[in-house]
């Protein structure tokens, strides 16, 4: 019997379990202790050296984890990305949860494809296993050959649907229940919030909403070499089955096991933020579940860009083209140190009220992220960001917009993968490089008006320091010299011919007229860092490198 599954709405789950009250209220009740204990158990236990108390506690917080259920092991699989925030110990156990799961009856597993498929497993594939080869919140992955290839079948758990409706209900009443006691000052959008990630739910379990997803996803890097998306087998897909070939890599869990199999986890590092970079700011749909249990590290790529596979597209997102842009703007007023632009960019994508005054916010703002591209930026981090934005939202009416809750997620949850292989690792090393490459190779409209409010300020004069700083941001070590010089070159020599250019060439005509006269100060300026930056020496590495790169 083929399954179908209404959309999630907050209203009709909510009276949908009310009318239940026979599942509702020992189901609450049993949450509020099991938290109660947990709670318990971690104050007076939480701090003890003994190792066998702390492995105990671990095993514990992972058994309270999984006997709750997929709603809770999908919000205890983004703490088991955060090194930073989970002791290791802990982490270790809690790492389970990503695809070391109980698996339910096998069985069970192979009527449900019989249901979904109308053949048995036995009939479809070649081979197919006694058991799962991996077994995560919401299915358990099968390891099965068909005509001498090894697919990857994921059979969805019987009764989710019922499960994930009842606890995101739960989840909601609970959380804007208790939401003035939370340390974070997020108000009444909790429950908007939980509405997000009850949508997502609801979408994740919807395997043939995951079939486009993987599409789509597949279609978005086909040019990009280094990220691999398994190819999905439409024939053997369904509601709650889908089917792909089978990626032979290694799980980002840990640099120990990728250097065992003689990889470079900064390689990886890299092309993870770069890739999860790209589809915030570029495509504007993202993957919001990048957890170690759905990336894979394969052979191949070099020690730069590592080669990346993602999997398991049930979990994703958009962001609309208004968002994206001013988040580009954000970064670029952060690394300018414009905090009452930047305040206004809060303001913009909803995290301030417009009621707010803005002004107010300039010093608060300098002390939370000033000085990221100074010597301080070895030191930050999101953990550190959200420390200190943690004690600002107890002063300013700071507030998570529900659309931007799987954002976070996925933001926080990859550089939680990133920490994993590099304690060291700092996003903005990276983040920054890459908002600044696109600032002066992107020759889009809205991007182009983004690099002039750079280039020139209000007067329309050359911002000499700022160009300075956007330039060195990007070249400020040989590497990124080499990989990214000739493309700037080019990109920004196409600009300024092309009609778009049109702008750029008014402006540096009018910033040469001050008070009536020509002043070439400034021109001459710009013109010594771009001679200084594009350098014939400089040119001739970055084509010796990008030849030694396509051999």
């Amino acid at each position: 019997m083929k399954r179908s599954y209404s959309k999630y709405s907050a209203k009709d789950n909510l009276l949908w379990l009310i009318l239940r009250p026979w599942i509702f209220i020992p189901r609450v009740l049993y949450i509020l202790l099991t938290f109660i204990f947990l709670f318990l158990r971690i104050l007076f236990q939480g701090n003890s050296k003994n190792k066998n108390v702390q492995k105990n506690l671990s095993k514990y917080l992972f058994d309270v984890i999984k006997d709750l259920g997929p709603c809770f092991i999908k919000l205890g699989q983004a703490l088991s990305t955060r090194p930073d925030l989970i002791r290791q110990d802990w982490l270790t156990e809690l790492t389970n949860l990503q695809d070391n799961l109980p698996a339910f009856d096998h069985k069970i597993a192979l009527k449900i494809i019989e249901e979904e498929l109308g053949s048995p497993a036995n009939e479809l594939f070649e081979e197919f296993p006694d058991s799962p080869i991996a077994s995560a919140s919401l299915g358990q992955v099968y390891k099965a050959k068909l005509n001498n290839s090894y697919l990857a079948v994921k059979v969805q758990r019987p009764n989710l649907y019922f499960l994930i409706r009842r606890d995101v209900v739960i989840l909601r009443f609970l959380g804007t229940f208790l939401s003035p006691l939370l340390p974070l000052n997020i108000g009444v959008g909790i429950g908007e919030i939980i509405d997000e990630f009850g949508k997502a739910l609801f979408d994740e379990i919807d395997y043939q909403k995951e079939a486009e997803n993987a599409l789509k996803f597949a279609n978005l890097f086909k040019e990009n070499p280094n990220i691999f998306i398994p190819k999905l087998e439409k024939q053997f897909s369904s509601k709650r089955i889908i089917t792909t070939s089978w990626i032979d890599g290694v799980k980002l869990r840990d640099r120990t096991l990728l250097e065992e199999n003689n990889l470079i986890p900064a390689s990886f590092i890299k092309t993870c933020v770069i890739s999860g970079l790209q589809q915030l700011f570029e495509f504007g749909y993202f993957h919001a579940d990048p957890h170690p249990g759905n990336m894979f590290a394969l052979k191949g790529g070099n020690s730069d860009s590592g080669n990346l596979a993602y999997v398991d597209f049930g979990m994703m997102d958009t962001i609309t083209n208004s968002d994206r842009l001013t988040l580009i703007k954000a970064i670029v007023h952060i690394i300018n140190e414009e905090y009452y632009l930047l305040a206004e960019d809060f303001q913009k994508l909803g995290f301030l009220t417009k009621e707010q005054d803005l002004q107010k916010l300039v010093e608060p703002l300098k002390k939370v992220l000033g000085g990221s591209l100074s010597a301080e930026v070895g030191n930050f981090n999101l953990k550190n960001v959200t420390d200190k934005f943690s004690k600002l939202m107890y002063s300013y009416p700071f507030r998570v917009p529900s659309r931007f809750a799987l954002i976070i997620r996925a933001v926080v949850s990859q550089e939680g993968l990133a920490l994993r292989l590099d304690p060291e690792f700092k996003i903005l090393k990276i983040a920054y490089p890459y908002i600044a490459k696109k600032l002066l190779t992107d020759n889009s409209e809205e991007i182009l008006e983004i690099l002039l409010d750079v280039v020139f300020d209000k007067k329309g004069q050359i911002q000499i320091e700022k160009v300075e700083s956007l330039l060195n941001i990007l070249f400020k070590d040989s590497e990124n010299i080499n990989s990214d010089l000739i493309p700037v070159a080019n990109a920004g020599l196409k600009l300024f011919v092309s009609k778009k250019g049109s702008e750029v060439r008014k402006n540096l005509l009018l910033s040469l007229i001050k008070e009536e006269k020509l002043e070439f100060t400034d021109a001459k300026k710009l013109l010594a860092l771009i001679r200084d930056t594009f350098s014939p020496l400089n040119i001739a590495k970055s084509a010796v490198q990008n030849i030694i790169s396509t051999v």
